[in-house]
Formats: C-alpha cells, structure tokens, sequence
C-alpha cells in the first residue's frame, strides 16, 4: 500500500523486535513513516518511526544519537533504536496533542496566551539543545508536537548538527524548509544556535499574525526572500498583538545572526521577567551586536572610596556655608549703626531678652548709668529677632529703670560696639 512515494514496510498487528505490537499507521513522509505501537514490555504507548528502504540511514542514526543526547520536558524523548527483520527503527515518546501545524493550518493567529506558552516552551526546549551542543537545522511547527498535558516538544532532530559527529551535508548544500530556513542557511552557510532562532521567530510571527513573513510561488524564491528581504512589522498585520511578543519576534528575524538573540537561552531569558539578564534587539540602524543588558548594582557594591568621597564633599560644603555666615555676620555689625535689620545675625542674647521699640529720654541718673554699663555685657551682637523700630506719636517722657527689674535693651539709641 504506497503513500507520499514511499512502501510501507509494516501491518497492524505485527510485533516489531518481539517488543512492539503496531496499533495505528500515524504519517509517512519520504523519509519514514510512524506507527503508534504498544510496547509489551512496559506496557505503555510509544511512536515507532521505520526508516524507508530508499532512505539515507546515516541520516536516521544521526537523529536518534542527537535525541538519545537530550532529557527535556519540552524535547521529545527516544526510548530505543534497532533492527529487526531488515528494517531499522526507533521509539520515541508518543504525543497524542498533534503537531503545532494542525493548529495553524485556519489561517487565524492562535490565543495570545497560548502563543506565549507555546514559545515559550519550544525556546526552553531549544535552550536545551543548544546547551548540549545541538543545532536542529529544521525548526518548524510540523516538528512541534504536544503531550497529553499540552507541553509543547521539539522532534524530529533528523538533519540536526551534533558537535562531534561528521556532518551529513558538505559545504555549500542548503537544507531545512525553505519557508523556516534561515538566511545564512539560504545561502549554503553553516548552521549555528542563532539559526535556530530565527526558525523560532518565523514560527512566532505565524502564531501572531496566522501567516508566514514571506510567502512565493517556489520554495527557492521563498528562501531567496529569507535572504535579501524584510520581514513585514507584526504591527502592520495584527495592531493588537502583544508588543513584547511582536518585538521578539522582530528581533528573531534579523538578517544577520550576530543581531539576534544567540541562542535558546537568551530567548528564554526574553520571557523571564525575573532573570538576572534581558536580551534587547538592536535597531536595525545600529551596527552593534545584540545587547545583553545587567542589572544595575545596588547601592552595597558601590566602592568605599566613593563613599567617603561623598562624605569628604558634604563636610567641606557644611564648613564654607557656615564661614560665609560668620563673615555676613561681621560685614553687618561693622556697619556702626546697630540699629534694627531686616538681616539675620548671630546672638548670644538669652532666650528670655526682649527688644523695646518704644523710643524714650531719660535723665541723667544713677540707675540709668547703671543700665547704660550693663547693656554692652548682656548683648554682643544685634538680635535676630529685632524688626524695624516702631513709629509712636507718644511725647518724652522721663523715666527711670529700677536695676533689679530692667533687662531692657533701647534699640534706637543704643550703639552696641563691633564684636
């Protein structure tokens, strides 16, 4: 019974390795088909995956060496690679959620709080291949599948670049899906991290906006597009989408892989509002790399040196304000008047001193040169609380001030000397 081209190589009811008994034909494609299967051993459901006779079985190997290297929650897990009977397989994990392509193929942009999860996931999940030295090459939403809780899981590592392992293309020979390929891979350049992610931003512009950033009649002008042209703004598409989502994207989707987020590590810390880092894209107008921004230090790691600097700055500020007062002070008092100012000075008058304003004459007495020798000792500077002498309309008068009660100073006709 062919399908896509290629010839079925198993029947329901067969028992694979005397292990695995096939339930259930899932998908083919040119270079395997998949069965779900129960595994007698464990008794659990797993997906078993038959290389295709005319396919490249280098190729098959690599992708269960690139899955066996990762344990990841948002990574499809492989349990075991074989023979049996001339066919060579592996079982994976079985996701029954489907691919993320299912859910795309409306048209409609997914639920923004879905889009959220689901990247956020796959760059979790990238994160952990990068970390390991794994680059998958063919990011794309057919090799996204979800569990039975709706975790999201990166498959399908078939064409992945694996440090350490000889690479199954030369130098020059595109690979990947022209409408997720990115632009150093358009033009025959090696794969890396960063090439993962712009592969991410196409399928978050997808989840944003229902559609793909470009769009031709021929895989190759797709690619070329990939190469040469900008992506249109999400903005433009969809006003209302997320700003920090669309931004992401944006970011992603950079011409040159050193502009992007480097890797799924800094995609992941894109989502992290606690992570110690956050990733900012570089307008396209500025020629510096992607910027990894630190949070700014606290005010305990600041050096000591600094601090007694501010110190030594506020003591020499406190000293010259008050020598400027003291000086003021001295330039007022030598003026020779004494009499009432609207200009602060300093007093050593006590608390309990008050000023007369009422202007008087008195007569050449004992008791008033008493008052007139005391005055000088009692007051050495004008009071800060003297205002502007009084007018009154009261004639002279002649008094006398008992010693024992007066504590008077006349402000108007006493002449205080310079301090």
């Amino acid at each position: 019974m062919p399908t896509s081209g290629i010839t079925v190589t198993a029947v329901t009811g067969e028992v694979i390795g005397g292990r695995y008994e096939l339930r259930e034909r899932l998908g083919s494609g040119a270079m395997a088909e998949v069965w779900l299967a129960d595994d007698r051993k464990l008794e659990r459901p797993v997906a078993l995956k038959f290389l295709a006779p005319h396919a490249d079985s280098r190729r098959f190997e690599r992708e269960a060496r690139a899955a066996a290297a990762l344990s990841h929650p948002n990574v499809a897990r492989i349990y075991e690679y074989g023979e049996a009977d001339g066919r060579t397989y592996m079982a994976l994990e079985y996701l029954p959620g489907g691919t993320l392509e299912d859910r795309l193929r409306s048209g409609d942009p997914l639920p923004d709080a879905e889009t959220g999860r689901i990247a956020r996931q796959v760059a979790a999940g990238l994160a952990h291949a990068h970390a390991h030295g794994l680059v998958h090459r063919d990011l794309k939403p057919a090799n996204v599948l979800f569990d039975e809780e709706e975790r999201a899981k990166i498959a399908d590592f078939g064409i992945a670049r694996l440090e350490g392992i000889d690479t199954l293309t030369e130098a020059g020979t595109v690979m990947g899906t022209a409408a997720y390929i990115s632009p150093e891979q358009a033009a025959g350049e090696p794969a890396s991290a960063a090439s993962d992610v712009y592969s991410f931003g196409v399928i978050l512009f997808r989840l944003l906006t229902g559609r793909l950033p470009f769009v031709a009649e021929t895989p190759l002008q797709v690619a070329a597009m990939h190469r040469t042209e900008q992506p249109p703004a999400v903005a433009s598409l969809r006003p209302d989408a997320p700003p920090g989502l669309a931004a992401l994207a944006a970011a992603a989707l950079a011409k040159d892989p050193r502009r992007r987020p480097g890797d799924g590590a800094a995609l992941v810390a894109a989502f992290d509002g606690t992570a110690e880092t956050s990733v900012l894209a570089v307008p396209p107008e500025d020629p510096a790399p992607t910027m990894v921004i630190a949070p700014p230090a606290t005010p305990q790691a600041q050096p000591r040196s600094r601090r007694r600097l501010w110190i030594a700055l506020a003591a020499a500020a406190a000293v010259l304000l008050v020598a400027a007062g003291i000086t003021a002070a001295a330039l007022l008092s030598d003026d020779g008047t004494g009499t009432g100012s609207t200009t602060p000075a300093l007093t050593t008058h006590p608390p309990k001193t008050t000023s007369t304003t009422t202007p008087s004459t008195t007569t050449p007495s004992t008791t008033e040169a008493t008052t007139s020798t005391t005055t000088p000792t009692t007051t050495t500077r004008p009071s800060t609380t003297t205002t502007s002498p009084t007018t009154t309309t009261q004639p002279p008068t002649t008094t006398t001030t008992a010693p024992t009660t007066t504590d008077t100073v006349a402000t108007t006709d006493t002449v205080l000397p310079p301090p």
